[in-house]
């Protein structure tokens, strides 16, 4: 398993590890922090095969990229909403492991712990002809995901 602690969050994982995480641990809980066209026009994971939902909120607001000030407390109410406890590990998605990072920073802030970060993200780090998906992240990895 590709795990590696962090300042601030519980740590990053990879793609594959996190997937691995949320078909263990029945409480755990994935948050894409994409933004909606992220989600509309590149897909996202499907947890269907583990009997999980995906949360979906934009960590940044597209097109502006201005982050949500009130993503913490809004995250909060969701994952209360759906009867997501304190101390259930928090898995934080986006495009390539920057915004998912800050996001699972906030949440352990608030007091959401433990919150992890997919390094790799969705669409994995730009290989060296500046392309996606094809050394990481969760679509390079064959895990399920869906067009939304």
């Amino acid at each position: 398993m590709s795990f590696q602690r962090a300042v601030g969050y519980a740590g990053d994982l990879l793609a594959t590890d996190a997937y691995g995480l949320l078909a263990r641990d029945a409480a755990s809980t994935l948050i894409d922090v994409r933004t909606q066209a992220e989600w509309t026009y590149v897909g996202a994971p499907d947890l269907q095969a583990l009997g999980k939902a995906l949360l979906f909120l934009e960590w940044q607001s597209f097109p502006s990229m201005n982050v949500d000030a009130h993503f913490a407390a809004r995250l909060a109410a969701m994952l209360e909403a759906v009867d997501v406890k304190h101390g259930a590990s928090l898995v934080f998605l986006c495009r390539s492991g920057a915004r998912s990072r800050h996001a699972a920073i906030a949440m352990t802030s608030a007091g959401w712990a433990p919150s992890f970060n997919i390094s790799d993200g969705f669409e994995g780090p730009l290989d060296p002809s500046r392309r996606r998906s094809v050394i990481g992240g969760w679509k390079a990895a064959n895990l399920p995901w869906t067009q939304t």
